[in-house]
């Protein structure tokens, strides 16, 4: 497991320090090619009710949200697994 961490690690900070890459998601995509099939007239029917205030706070409930999804996927499998070997 120590070996499979290192590796991701190194592999990381290799692409890191090489690339000078941004990481964008499928939002910003969008929104650019709706800005250009509309000629940027386009304006959104609902505003969400709350941004986070950064970025770092969008990934942390980003990966909140996926962990506790996979937290109730895993339990459904382990649950229904238990069930049938008794």
């Amino acid at each position: 497991m120590a070996g499979i961490i290192l590796i991701f690690t190194a592999q990381f900070l290799h692409m890191s320090s090489t690339t000078d890459a941004e990481y964008g998601g499928a939002d910003g995509q969008a929104e650019d090619v709706i800005a250009q099939l509309t000629d940027s007239t386009y304006e959104p029917i609902a505003e969400p009710f709350w941004e986070p205030p950064s970025g770092e706070i969008e990934s942390l409930l980003f990966g909140l949200q996926a962990a506790f999804g996979a937290l109730v996927i895993g339990y459904f499998f382990g649950y229904h697994r238990g069930r049938n070997t008794s």
